[in-house]
C-alpha cells in the first residue's frame, strides 16, 4: 500500500490498524522510574480513602495527583 492510500485511509476515518505492526510500538516519554517516597501515616490513611472513594490504586491517585500538579507548572 502507498503512503498516500494510507493517509487517505486514515484521514476518511477507517480502521488502519491491520496495516499496523504493534508489536514493537513504544509510547514515547512513557517510559517509568521507581521512586521511593516515604509519607507520614495521615496522608497515606488519606490517600488510602480517597482512592477507595474513586476505585483506583493508592499509586494511581499518587499519579494523578502528580501529573495534575505538574500540568499546572507548565502552563
Amino acid at each position: 500500500m502507498k503512503a498516500s492510500e494510507f493517509d487517505k485511509k486514515f484521514d476518511n476515518g477507517e480502521d488502519i490498524s491491520e496495516f499496523l505492526d504493534f508489536s514493537k510500538s513504544e509510547r514515547p516519554g512513557q517510559n517509568q522510574k521507581r521512586v521511593n517516597v516515604d509519607f507520614p501515616v495521615w496522608m497515606i490513611n488519606l490517600m488510602d480513602k480517597e482512592a477507595r472513594r474513586i476505585g483506583v490504586t493508592r499509586q494511581s491517585i499518587i499519579k494523578v495527583w502528580i501529573a495534575q500538579k505538574l500540568k499546572e507548572l507548565v502552563v
